[in-house]
C-alpha cells in the first residue's frame, strides 16, 4: 500500500505544476527521513541584503530584513517523519513579528525496495500573516529525488503549491522547481549550487519577469553525523525576485 500511495502521488505531483518557496526555509531536500525515535531541529536564517523596498499589495519590504525559521522534525517509523516550522521576521518599521506555522508529514521509499535513487514526498500545510505572505493558507506537496555518485550529490523537489487564500487562490496549482548539485571536495566540505524557481500554473507561466529565480553558491560542513550545516549566498534573476540573499541552517539530531 506504502508502495502504491508513494507512486501515485508522485505521478500526479510531477504532472501537475508546482509553486516556489519563500525565503524563510531555503532548502532544497534530500530524500532521507530522520530515523525511527530521533529528532532533528534547524535553525534556519536568512538575511536579504539587496530586496524589495515598497509596501505592495499589503506586503511589507523584504529588504534588510531577517528571517529565522525553527524546524522540528520527528520519525516516527524507517520511512515516515514529520515536521512542524515556526516562522519569524526580524526588521524595522514593523517586520519583527511571529510569522505564522506550518505541520509536513513526509513518507519515503524505504531502503529494502532498493530503489536506484532515493525518493520521498512531503505535503506542507499552515498559514502565514498577510503581511508577510500574499497566501495566508497553502499547501505545498514536494517530490523529492535524489542520487550519490561518488563525490556528487544531485537532487531535485519538483513542488506543488495551492493557495486556500489569496490572489492565487483560483490560479491552480503552482510550478517552481528547486534543484541542488554539489561535490565533496574533501570527507567535510561539500560545494555546490542550489537553484529555487517558481513560473506560474503550469502551461500558463507568468511573464519571465514576473518569474522567480534564484541561485546560489552553497556550502554544506560533514563534521559529525548528529550536525547539519549548510550556507549559500544567492542571486535573484528576475525583477520579481530579492536581488541578494543570505542563508545559513544548522540542525542538530537528538
Amino acid at each position: 500500500m506504502l508502495r502504491i500511495i508513494l507512486l501515485s502521488t508522485l505521478f500526479l505531483s510531477i504532472s501537475a505544476a508546482l509553486y516556489a518557496q519563500d525565503n524563510y526555509e531555503i532548502q532544497v531536500y534530500g530524500s532521507e527521513t530522520v530515523d525511527s525515535g530521533r529528532t532533528m531541529v534547524e535553525l534556519h536564517s536568512n538575511y536579504t541584503f539587496n530586496g524589495n523596498t515598497r509596501v505592495i499589495d499589503g506586503q511589507l519590504p523584504t529588504n534588510h530584513v531577517a528571517h529565522e525559521t525553527i524546524e522540528i522534525t520527528h520519525g516516527w517509523t524507517p520511512w515516515f517523519e514529520t515536521g512542524f516550522y515556526i516562522f519569524n521576521s526580524l526588521g524595522s518599521d514593523g517586520r519583527t513579528s511571529y510569522v505564522g506555522s506550518h505541520i509536513r508529514p513526509r513518507i519515503a521509499a524505504p531502503v529494502e525496495w532498493k530503489w536506484p535513487v532515493g525518493v520521498s514526498i512531503s505535503f506542507e500545510f499552515g498559514f502565514q500573516k498577510k503581511e508577510f505572505s500574499p497566501n495566508t493558507s497553502t499547501l505545498e506537496i514536494r517530490p523529492i529525488v535524489d542520487k550519490k555518485w561518488g563525490g556528487w550529490y544531485f537532487a531535485l523537489n519538483p513542488t506543488l503549491d495551492q493557495s486556500f487564500a489569496g490572489p492565487d487562490e483560483h490560479r491552480g496549482l503552482i510550478f517552481s522547481p528547486n534543484v541542488k548539485w554539489s561535490y565533496d571536495v574533501s570527507k567535510v566540505v561539500a560545494l555546490g549550487m542550489e537553484y529555487y524557481g517558481s513560473t506560474g500554473p503550469f502551461f500558463h507561466y507568468d511573464p519571465i519577469q514576473d518569474e522567480q529565480h534564484q541561485l546560489f553558491a552553497a556550502l554544506d560542513l560533514n563534521t559529525d553525523p548528529k550536525w547539519e550545516f549548510n550556507a549559500g549566498l544567492g542571486i535573484g534573476l528576475t525583477n520579481a525576485t530579492d536581488k541578494g540573499i543570505f542563508k545559513i541552517i544548522i540542525g542538530r539530531r537528538f
